[in-house]
């Protein structure tokens, strides 16, 4: 027997954003909370809204909040929610009559989420930036990239999404548990500098332990060991090798028929420059796919690297269901999973309705006028 997401009867407003907040709010969102995206009036692009995965599943209401009238309406609106995400420059929600002082005066329970790059406080908080910038500051980025070549960011994955929006929700979560128990609301501030941090918090014990090198590219999980890298195949594709505990690695050397005894200097960092150089040779010797079916029932530690059509496409993906398509879009499907509890399939975001949105919030039809709808 199946229950609802566990979310369900959880609302959040969202105060329209980029990036890492409608990330959080799409968490949310998937897993059953009812999030209401506060928009600009005349906002333009709802054709690109629909196709943007980080906005689906919610109701949307476009409302000026340099109006009082609007202000106010957020203000009754939040105070019936659970939660607030709010995306700006630390200050800009208190300038705007909506900060934590007066939401939560309101609405004494509120989780106030608070999603910047610098945190709410500090010497940069005021300053711009983006997840490159982040990720430059925690001490992650150093990290990224290959021997002898520059810091290179993972798009903006580790910041923006997996040190922000990832981090604002489990924050919220956390926040939200902590009000049920006790009635008592509190603001979340989320850094994606610290996030990233966090982030990496494994590669700081293993630098502590002395296992690791601020060289880049010289370590065992940065491309570094000759068997934890990608390998480029004849037909231009690659694949991907993990093949770090023993067992693994025998099976890897089996399959690829390394019987000379210099594989079996597997942790020796001295010997894996002209390691990975012979294979690398190797690996040109078949297509992707070949090697594919040579490593196949082989527990190696070993997959191709698929382009986005193709991750759609692979069997374990759709035995899965890891990928769906909502209004012609395709996207990941909600994760994680549970074992009684769904997930909400994913509604992308449509032309807006805003009287409808605010009548079901309680707004009488002079009321809905008087804000411009």
């Amino acid at each position: 027997m199946t229950t609802p997401a566990p979310l369900t009867g959880i609302r959040i407003v969202e105060l329209a954003g980029i990036g890492p907040g409608p990330f959080a709010g799409m968490m949310l969102a998937d897993h059953g909370a009812e999030v209401i995206r506060i928009d600009r009036p005349g906002k333009v692009g709802l054709r690109i809204d629909a196709m943007d995965p980080l906005l689906r599943s919610r109701r949307s209401v476009a409302l000026d909040l340099k109006r009082p009238e609007a202000v106010a309406a957020v203000r009754r609106i939040v105070a019936e929610a659970d939660g607030l995400i709010e995306g700006f420059r630390p200050g800009v929600t208190e300038r705007l009559g909506l900060g934590p002082e007066a939401l939560l005066r309101d609405n004494p329970r509120l989780v106030y989420g608070r999603m910047t790059g610098w945190g709410q406080t500090g010497p940069m908080a005021q300053e711009p930036g983006h997840d490159i910038n982040y990720l430059a500051l925690s001490g992650t980025l150093h990290a990224l990239g290959r021997a002898g070549d520059k810091p290179t960011p993972p798009i903006n994955l580790a910041a923006d999404f997996g040190g922000g929006g990832m981090m604002l929700a489990f924050g919220m979560l956390a926040a939200l548990l902590h009000a049920r128990k006790t009635g008592q609301g509190q603001v979340v501030d989320a850094a994606m500098t610290e996030g990233s941090a966090v982030l990496a918090g494994m590669i700081w014990g293993f630098r502590a332990m002395g296992q690791w090198s601020d060289e880049r590219g010289r370590n065992l999980l940065d491309t570094g060991a000759h068997f934890y890298d990608t390998y480029e195949c004849a037909d231009g594709r690659y694949v991907s090798l993990g093949a770090i505990e023993p067992q693994f690695y025998a099976e890897f050397r089996r399959v690829m028929a390394l019987d000379e005894a210099k594989w079996d200097r597997q942790m020796d960092p001295r010997v894996w420059d002209d390691l990975k150089t012979d294979l690398t040779a190797r690996f040109l010797t078949r297509t992707r796919d070949e090697w594919v079916a040579a490593f196949q029932g082989h527990e190696v530690c070993f997959a191709p690297v698929l382009g986005f059509d193709d991750a759609r496409a692979h069997p374990h993906n759709v035995a899965r269901g890891a990928f769906v398509e909502a209004g012609g879009v395709p996207q990941p499907a909600p994760a994680p999973r549970y074992s009684a509890s769904v997930t909400v399939p994913p509604r992308m975001a449509g032309a807006r309705e805003d009287r409808a949105v605010l009548a079901d919030l309680g707004f009488d039809a002079d009321e809905i006028a008087a804000l411009g709808h």
